[in-house]
């Protein structure tokens, strides 16, 4: 495992954990007849360097957090939604507006408020909040078994976290806090309206640094890759982008042109098994999938 960025310059002490190697990728299925189903061309040279999957984010899912498959419940009592909102506006292309007020500049005003980072002993990722009720979506890699959990809200407040639940086969967590004030719940799409070529941003604490946006494309749709911080997760679908993701990414939101959130940014593919930062292959969970497992966590 890389523990530390020490050849980074000009950024101060990360506070995010370097990369462990998961499994050899997986080879990419073929491609299957249907309407989500391009052209493909698939450039090929020789000796090319292997691919390897690894997570954005590492934090070792250890102890008890490790072991859990399905829910794991805080027990609160709370009250849950009977189902989280979703966006109705269809595909981003389609006639309706093209994206936020503003641009990408306004898309990215409208999401910032809506995620925080997530602080879990030696672990650090990002997450989202995702109802008025303090729940938050993230990664269950950027959890640590056995340690506190801290949020950092985009205004800087700094609220402790209890872990509502776990999934280690999809690679999501939901996190509560008891103070609601201000909270901003993201809007959430739906990944099924995506479509090669489609604007997306992602947000989240790369290295620390709370509140970046990095900007690129959806590049594939339904790319089997291995979830998890250390590869022990299950073999998932997910959606490719070349937006730059890097450790500390991990459980923050992939979001279209409109602001509505499609993805959880999860893993990045690296041309060394010590790991070397984005390289414009980036994989983040589709929410279509992600907000049932959540669904399912917070009703208990």
């Amino acid at each position: 495992m890389v523990t530390s960025h020490d050849r980074l310059s000009g950024l101060g002490r990360p506070r995010g954990p370097g990369f462990t190697p998961g499994d050899p990728p997986l080879a990419a299925p073929p491609e299957e007849p249907g309407p989500r189903t391009g052209p493909a061309a698939t450039a090929r040279k020789a000796g090319a360097a292997r691919v390897l999957v690894a997570a954005a984010l590492v934090a070792a899912v250890t102890g008890g957090a490790a072991g859990v498959a399905g829910a794991r419940l805080a027990g609160d009592g709370q009250a849950a939604p009977v189902a989280l909102p979703r966006s109705t506006a269809g595909p981003v292309g389609s006639s309706g507006p093209a994206g936020a007020a503003g641009g990408l500049s306004g898309t990215a005003a409208k999401v910032l408020p809506s995620v925080v980072s997530v602080e879990s002993g030696r672990g650090s990722g990002s997450g989202f909040v995702i109802d008025g009720s303090g729940h938050l979506l993230t990664n269950a890699h950027v959890l640590t078994g056995g340690a506190g959990v801290t949020v950092v809200l985009n205004d800087g407040r700094r609220l402790p976290a209890t872990v509502v639940g776990t999934d280690a086969a999809y690679d999501l967590a939901v996190l509560r806090v008891n103070d609601t004030r201000a909270l901003v719940p993201a809007e959430l799409g739906r990944s099924a309206d995506v479509a090669v070529g489609d604007q997306v941003l992602a947000i989240g604490s790369p290295l620390g640094l709370a509140g970046t946006v990095t900007g690129g494309i959806v590049s594939a749709l339904d790319r089997q890759v291995r979830l998890g911080g250390n590869g022990s997760g299950g073999g998932q679908t997910a959606l490719q982008t070349d937006a730059s993701i890097n450790p500390g990414n991990s459980g923050g939101p992939l979001v279209n042109a409109r602001g509505e959130v499609i993805g959880i940014n999860t893993a990045i593919a690296t041309l060394s098994r010590r790991g070397s930062g984005s390289i414009g292959i980036g994989f983040a969970i589709p929410i279509d999938r992600a907000a049932p497992v959540a669904e399912r966590i917070i009703r208990g």
